[in-house]
């Protein structure tokens, strides 16, 4: 017996992904205060790759690990497939969110991120895999789109907070600014109860009787995700391969912006570093928050938009012209020295990050089994990840000794990289979708 997905309404599609609001709240936190925290507790530029080791590694292992154990886990006692891992994702990144402040040294700091990026990556795909198993063809673009706006949303406000709290919460407490507990506490919050709020609003769809029946026949063990990503990986669809050859290029270049934004700032306008102004630095690290956030704000403001432009023309052509803005973006960033003018610039940022959180996976979705779609979202996790853990190992090398530690220069190189992953992204072919499909 076939179950029919249920049409839903927008609002249903929205109660859905809040979630994804807490998650990338927790993410937004990681990308904005987590490098500058980092430069608080006395790490020199070249050693930030390194620190950021955590993020690549752990989704490496983890995500599509967690997707082939959802694949075939079935609890209506605990929410069904995905929920169960999503909610305990939640509940590990808010807890390392309440700990972190209180961070004295920089390998504590380091460590601590090591299991929030566990928390986020036991959560994320899961989510992923929660929108395809839900929606039809159909409504697929929206619900991929609504978590595009959501990821927006949440880091908005996560990079807002770095501009805010500064003026509310004063001082130091420990070795910290005060307002990275405010932050990082907010978090806490937003991470677990936005996805208790998903969980309690959206069911998920029962297994057939034949999907049950493969689930009872292969109960999960030690090496059975190990066997399915290494068999799914076997049987991969090309259009995969081709989006991993883009995401090489795409996600090694947005964590060298990530890595080094505060510092650029710091040095196009204010023209200092960490180690000459460390209060002149913290006037930096709070209007990036601010600039990160605008673009985050550009991300939830168009995400549905992209939407239209996928089904009008293609989703190849849509992430080829976002990627496009996204380089130009970068490319001037480093130029700028009225701190103003950072926004016009990195509003293309905004475009293609609205794009890189959704249409890369309607590129793919039709060409992927539908009983195995934990265990290949966790490889798309994986094609980021990978490109990000290269960055980590070889990126402080070249930051050191071609790009002389500056800051800005590390924005540049991240632009080129958007322009080649561009180019690349021309050469997806992906699947029509028929009628029936």
């Amino acid at each position: 017996m076939k179950l029919m997905k249920l049409k839903l309404s927008f609002w249903q599609i929205i109660n859905m992904n809040v979630g994804f609001f807490g998650i990338q709240y927790s993410f937004g936190l990681q990308q904005s205060a987590v490098n500058p925290i980092y430069d608080f507790l006395g790490a020199s530029p070249d050693q930030l790759p390194l620190l950021n080791l955590a993020g690549p590694l752990t989704g490496l292992l983890i995500q599509p690990i967690i997707g082939a154990m959802s694949d075939k886990t079935w609890s209506p006692k605990f929410g069904g497939r995905r929920k169960p891992y999503f909610f305990v994702g939640a509940l590990l990144c808010s807890i390392a969110l309440l700990l972190f402040p209180f961070s004295s040294s920089l390998w504590m700091a380091a460590g601590l991120l090591w299991i929030l990026d566990a928390g986020n990556n036991t959560a994320m795909e899961p989510y992923r895999a929660f929108i395809a198993d839900t929606l039809d063809t159909e409504q697929q673009p929206t619900g991929f789109q609504a978590q595009s706006f959501f990821t927006g949303f949440g880091q908005t406000l996560a990079n807002v907070s770095l501009f805010i709290f500064p003026l509310i919460f004063i001082g130091t407490t420990g070795k910290l600014p005060t307002w990275v507990f405010a932050s990082f506490f907010l978090g806490a919050v937003c991470s677990i109860g936005s996805v208790w709020w998903s969980s309690h609003t959206t069911k998920e769809i029962p297994p057939t009787d034949e999907e049950l029946k493969i689930i009872r026949e292969e109960p999960l063990h030690l090496f059975t995700p190990f066997i399915d990503i290494l068999s799914a990986i076997k049987y991969m669809p090309k259009v995969m391969w081709q989006l991993a050859l883009v995401y090489l290029f795409q996600w090694y270049a947005l964590f060298c912006y990530w890595q080094n934004s505060s510092k650029s700032i710091a040095l196009s306008v204010w023209h200092t570093s960490p180690q000459k102004d460390m209060k002149l630095y913290g006037e930096a690290v709070s209007w990036t928050g601010l600039v990160n956030g605008w673009y985050n704000v550009v991300t939830f403001l168009c995400a549905f938009g992209l939407v239209y432009f996928a089904k009008k023309y293609s989703p190849k052509m849509v992430h080829f012209s976002c990627l496009v803005l996204a380089a130009i973006g970068f490319l001037i960033f480093p130029h700028i020295e009225n701190k103003y003018l950072l926004f016009p610039a990195i509003t293309g940022f905004g475009i293609g990050w609205a794009s890189m959180m959704g249409i890369p996976y309607l590129m793919v979705v039709n060409d992927i089994p539908k009983e195995r779609y934990g265990v290949y979202m966790g490889i798309i996790n994986m094609m980021i990840v990978i490109p990000m853990f290269i960055q980590t190992i070889t990126f402080g090398y070249i930051m050191k000794h071609f790009l002389n530690n500056d800051a800005r220069l590390a924005i540049t190189f991240a632009g080129i990289l958007l322009v080649i992953s561009a180019i690349c992204t021309l050469f997806i072919k992906t699947k029509k979708v028929t009628i029936d499909e």
